[in-house]
């Protein structure tokens, strides 16, 4: 395609400009430039965008036909610039954006859209005192109540505040019961502690005493909940995908149902502690839905944690998508881990 031609289509479409299944990025303006995305997990050298004409610069790479990818364009000195091209952007966590898009395989999934007049639950935030257990002294912890009579399970949500703005979990899950693709289950979203997140997400006992001394009897107290042996579950992405795991091989007799989003439980080399974990026989076995982008360094990690777990005893499904390590990535896939752990015929059955 002649320079002219893909300038007019990028004008037009917006970039990248997808062919089959090759993305080209396209930037005016005074180079260097270069592009640094998911699709390289952030790592690495940026690449080069090559002079296609005066003051026109491109770059093209080969993506999966479903792809959904985040990325920057960096000046000579590292700094970000602005693709003027593609006004889609998305919130990157730190207080900046990226820039995104789906091949033309992908999107997001319409089954997360609630039906229109389909029942509503309420949410309302509380706040626990913590002092004695976490960073910070309070914490916010939104429970949500599904539309339906109790009693329900209880979902744990680690990085609570992402999971209810950025994933709209709530809406998602209204979405699945309306549509018969789960059974209801109630929500407690707790927020994370910032700076000590890093802290308090790699295989914390106090976290897990956090939950069981403080969330859960908050949950009871407002919330109809079952009170079954191992049946409510804990969802959580990176390391609140490595917490939730190890909250389950630690408190199974609560917890027995996990959704891992992007677990990181190895990193640069070193595994976690959920690994000797998941190598002993389980006192109860866990329910345990894992997920991971393919573009991720964590991919390796989430790879051998599956079969290791499954041979201990554990029930576990294992997915791969074509992404990276980002909530729109996790909100797309994660009606998925939902329906496998909440089914509609347990549902029934109580």
């Amino acid at each position: 395609m002649d320079a002219k031609t893909l300038e007019a289509r990028a004008r037009a479409e917006g970039t990248p400009v997808i062919e089959g299944d090759t993305a080209t990025f396209l930037w005016r303006g005074r180079g260097p430039v270069s592009l640094l995305g998911d699709f390289q997990d952030w790592r690495g050298e940026p690449l080069p965008l090559e002079r296609v004409a005066p003051g026109l610069w491109a770059r093209t790479v080969t993506l999966p036909p479903d792809a959904y990818a985040e990325y920057v364009f960096l000046d000579s000195r590292g700094n970000k610039v602005e693709d003027a091209f593609n006004p889609r952007t998305s919130d990157n966590g730190f207080g900046d954006f990226n820039h995104c898009f789906y091949m033309p395989g992908g999107g997001p999934p319409e089954i997360l859209q609630r039906p229109r007049g389909a029942p509503r639950g309420r949410v309302i935030r509380h706040m626990l005192e913590t002092e004695d257990m976490a960073v910070g002294g309070r914490r916010s912890v939104a429970l949500y109540a599904p539309p339906v009579p109790g009693p329900v399970p209880l979902m744990v949500v680690f990085d609570g505040d992402d999971y209810l703005k950025r994933v709209k979990l709530p809406e998602v899950v209204e979405s699945l019961m309306a549509r018969g693709l789960m059974g209801p289950v109630a929500l407690a979203m707790v927020s994370n502690g910032g700076e000590a997140r890093s802290v308090e997400y790699t295989c914390s006992e106090y976290t897990v005493d956090l939950l069981l001394r403080r969330v859960l009897p908050l949950a009871r107290e407002h919330l109809s909940l079952v009170e079954e042996p191992g049946a409510h579950a804990v969802l959580g992405s990176s390391f609140g995908g490595l917490m939730a795991l190890f909250t389950g091989l630690r408190a199974p007799e609560v917890f027995g149902r996990v959704l891992a989003q992007s677990g990181a439980y190895a990193l640069e080399g070193r595994d976690f502690v959920v690994f000797d974990l998941a190598r002993q026989t389980p006192r109860r076995p866990l329910d345990v839905w894992m997920d991971c982008g393919r573009f991720e360094v964590l991919l390796e990690g989430n790879q051998r944690m599956a079969p290791l777990l499954a041979t201990s005893g554990h029930r576990v499904e294992y997915r791969e998508y074509n992404a990276g390590h980002n909530y729109p990535a996790w909100r797309d896939d994660l009606w998925r881990g939902l329906q496998w752990i909440f089914p509609v015929s347990s549902a029934k059955r109580r």
